[in-house]
């Protein structure tokens, strides 16, 4: 194997596909492969979040499928933050964070916390309501689905990277 050889063991260009997918053959020295890697695992990857809104990225109520998510990279653990932080809140019942139900609205209790209170008449008639509601009639499962084989296929890629192969061409005749 020669210096320059992409063959062999390449940790570096698996670490960059697994923080962005496509780098890591951008490291390799293959920008439209990068190019073509990224954009099939983030337009898979957006699909999901666009059928299944953003609660199809879910760590806490969702664990098992978030495992497979995470394979995309930084970008599910961003999606994630911005789900738990700002889109769920409190149930004042059972004290649990989770995602509000189409009759309530997100408002702060005493202690600064964001819970769900019951919308009013005047509220409901107004169109007021939670920031995001669970996707009806499956929705909610394709996109996460969508989002968990944007993993697998990343994951796939991420291995790609790490085992690269020289593809050679032969000098005579077809083969």
């Amino acid at each position: 194997m020669t210096p320059g050889s992409n063959e062999g063991f390449r940790p570096i260009a698996a670490l960059a596909a697994a923080a962005f997918p496509g780098a890591g053959h951008l490291v390799l020295g293959q920008p439209m492969r990068a190019l073509g890697a990224a954009a099939g695992v983030l337009l898979l990857f957006g699909g999901g979040l666009f059928i299944g809104g953003i609660d199809a990225i879910d760590s806490k109520e969702d664990r098992v499928w978030f495992y497979g998510q995470a394979l995309v990279g930084p970008i599910t653990f961003g999606v994630d933050w911005a789900h738990q932080n700002h889109f769920k809140a409190i149930d004042t019942r059972t004290k649990q964070l989770r995602t509000g139900y189409p009759t309530e609205t997100q408002t702060t209790d005493d202690t600064g916390q964001r819970v769900w209170r019951p919308l009013t008449a005047d509220e409901a008639a107004a169109g007021m309501g939670p920031p995001n509601v669970k996707g009806v009639g499956r929705m909610n499962e394709l996109g996460q689905l969508s989002c968990t084989l944007a993993g697998m296929m990343n994951l796939i890629i991420i291995l790609d990277a790490l085992f690269p192969a020289t593809r050679r061409r032969e000098s005579g005749g077809a083969s």
